[in-house]
């Protein structure tokens, strides 16, 4: 028996819509509006799938992560983001390094803008698309870079149903000569408690590969900063063949004036 690989990856986000969206309706119909309305405690801490949060004036927000292949190899990134100077604008940067069997270095160096469209309503969504400037800072040679200067965008939507949050990512990475790649992602987050929730995100590069992650994350809130910890296992299915890692994640918010 023949099986279509080619709608494979877009039949894996549909399925984890399908089941996750369900199940945030069902707590936004069991959940009354007053409870509906509470700020979570964690936020814009996810890993693989970008929320549509901006960060508050004033604060500044490290993000380290870190994977963890069962062949040895491993990447991770450090990402700090600033308010400019409110949520209305955020700009970051996204420093890459690896190691790939070969090499062990710096990879291509993210720039990043990303705009509050949309703050989350009753009715609506947030909205916070981001343009990133890609710079040729890895070697190509070693395999941790591609050679060329770049842009990616990134619309992400996010919206609360009760204890339960969804997020949805559309973009595009685009290096010229080299490739352009559209993305789309989506992830579910349920608080299980004030400050520990459980994820499931997914990820989708066309014509490249997919990813699923299912992992965790707590927060400790200390006066005006916070820690973030969390730990994934990515699942991803590319050139035939399916790989597992581990995902560890650590961020720190802390006031800068």
């Amino acid at each position: 028996m023949n099986f279509d690989h080619s709608n494979t990856p877009s039949r894996i986000l549909a399925l984890l819509l399908a089941v996750l969206t369900p199940c945030a309706l069902a707590e936004a119909q069991n959940t009354p509006a007053a409870k509906a309305a509470i700020k979570w405690e964690i936020l814009d801490n996810s890993f693989l799938v970008e929320e549509a949060f901006n960060q508050e004036a004033g604060v500044v927000q490290n993000i380290l992560t870190w994977t963890r292949g069962r062949d040895g190899a491993w990447d991770g990134s450090f990402t700090q983001e600033w308010p400019a100077p409110g949520m209305a604008h955020q700009i970051s940067y996204t420093l890459p390094f690896a190691a790939t069997g070969q090499a062990t270095g710096i990879g291509d160096v993210l720039l990043n803008y990303r705009f509050q469209l949309r703050a989350e309503s009753a009715r609506g969504p947030a909205i916070s698309p981001r343009i990133s400037l890609i710079l040729p800072t890895g070697r190509e040679n070693d395999g941790l870079g591609s050679g060329a200067a770049g842009l990616q965008i990134n619309l992400p939507a996010s919206k609360q149903f009760g204890n339960f949050y969804l997020h949805a990512n559309a973009g595009y990475t685009w290096l010229p000569d080299v490739q352009g790649t559209p993305q789309i992602s989506g992830s579910g987050v349920w608080r299980m408690t004030p400050a520990l929730n459980l994820m499931l995100e997914g990820t989708v590069e066309f014509q490249d590969s997919w990813t699923v992650s299912p992992g965790f994350r707590r927060g400790w809130t200390l006066g005006a900063q916070q820690i973030v910890i969390g730990i994934a296992a990515p699942i991803t299915r590319a050139d035939g063949q399916s790989t597992a890692a581990l995902l560890t994640y650590f961020s720190y918010e802390v006031p800068f004036r």
